[in-house]
């Protein structure tokens, strides 16, 4: 659990001294895009190396790897305190995407291998709460010390050489004793992973728009304060931990309720884009976290019941894939969409509005009979 909170640290640590970060680099040429870059490129390195580092799982082990990448993971974390290049910035924080990869792929996988049926779902769901409250400490954490300055948040990176030496002594080897001896003969369902993969890279874009982008919200609201800033984003963060915790309640199928968590994504963010009052902008960031907090435990459990263990990794790591590239996609897509409508609110809402048709879309597939819908295509879901 503490493993899987590590990538979320590098996607939202730094999120509420973003706005300093882009004063103190103003002078740059593209920093506009570049100092948003610093938060998210860790997705484009680990949307790259993800679907590798899941073969790398299923041959050498997942144990071992999750060492070595916590380890690298708190080396190249720390890199920016001494760092003044923005360019250089952007490097090391891809090479923390390297790290995250293995990390995610492996701490996934391994709750693949430990448990199965509805304790699997409950040890998921778990994951999602844990990565959440986490992001709830950090973006507090992140506010404080961005008072100090804004390379401040750079050392809570270290944690993972803490965090290594605990893995390698409490972490059992898993062994594939309960998969079914034909696992190996079969191959990979890549078919079935491919719908799974592009509705979980539309979700990524839908859960990091608030961790990425509610800094910038305020700011345009006149809230400069990096203390409040962090607050109030952890407050939306901890929404999402009521999203997981609820997901635990749920006992339909998961793609059976994927339109209602869309919808319900997308009626937070038209809140959040349809209004200049602080108050109601808090309120539209929550309703939109609640429901990231279901959707991303669902997407995960949809993957997981697809894979045995031999190809486990390499499912795993397809989906970490797919998840981080819509992570990566995320602040550019707004700030394409702020370039052409004039305002990131506006962006925001043209957002609620695609993800309202993702849920119209997903309607009609999910309520089928199996017999009107091409296998591929209701298995993907």
């Amino acid at each position: 659990m503490a493993g899987s909170c590590l990538p979320i640290l590098g996607a939202v640590l730094i999120a509420p001294v973003l706005p300093r970060m882009q004063d103190d680099f103003q002078q740059v040429p593209g920093s506009a895009a570049l100092v948003p870059l610093v938060l998210t490129v860790p997705a484009l390195s680990l949307t790259v190396l993800a679907p590798f580092a899941g073969v790398l799982v299923d041959r050498l082990g997942r144990k071992r790897l999750l060492v070595v990448a916590t380890v690298l993971y708190a080396l190249f974390g720390t890199v920016p305190l001494w760092l003044g290049s923005l360019y250089g910035i952007v490097v090391s924080r891809v090479l923390v995407g390297v790290a995250e990869a293995a990390i995610m792929t492996c701490c996934t996988t391994l709750i693949g291998d430990y448990y199965s049926g509805r304790t699997r779902d409950r040890y998921l769901a778990l994951q999602t709460m844990c990565a959440s409250a986490s992001a709830t400490l950090f973006f507090v954490l992140g506010g404080a010390l961005g008072s100090i300055g804004w390379r401040a948040p750079f050392w809570l990176y270290a944690v993972g050489l803490l965090l290594a030496p605990a893995m390698a002594r409490v972490l059992p080897t898993p062994h594939p004793t309960a998969e079914p001896a034909t696992a190996d003969q079969r191959p990979f369902p890549l078919r079935r992973m491919a719908g799974i993969c592009l509705l979980t890279a539309v979700g990524a874009v839908v859960f990091y728009t608030v961790p990425v982008e509610m800094s910038y919200l305020m700011d345009d609201l006149g809230v400069r304060s990096t203390g409040v800033v962090g607050a109030v984003t952890a407050l939306a963060s901890a929404a999402t931990v009521v999203g997981s915790v609820l997901f635990t309640r749920l006992t339909d199928r998961p793609r059976r309720r994927m339109p209602a968590l869309f919808l319900l994504c997308a009626v937070g963010f038209l809140l959040m884009g349809a209004t200049d009052h602080i108050a109601l902008l808090i309120v539209g960031a929550v309703v939109n976290c609640v429901g990231t907090g279901l959707l991303l435990p669902s997407l995960l459990t949809l993957a997981l019941s697809r894979l045995d263990f031999a190809d486990r990794g390499r499912g795993t790591g397809l989906w970490t894939a797919a998840f981080f590239l819509g992570e990566f996609a995320c602040p550019l897509a707004l700030l394409a969409a702020k370039g052409m409508l004039g305002t990131l609110a506006s962006a925001v809402v043209l957002l609620g509005l695609l993800t309202m048709l993702v849920s119209a879309a997903l309607f009609p597939l999910t309520r089928r009979s199996p017999k009107t819908v091409p296998r591929h295509v209701a298995e993907g879901i």
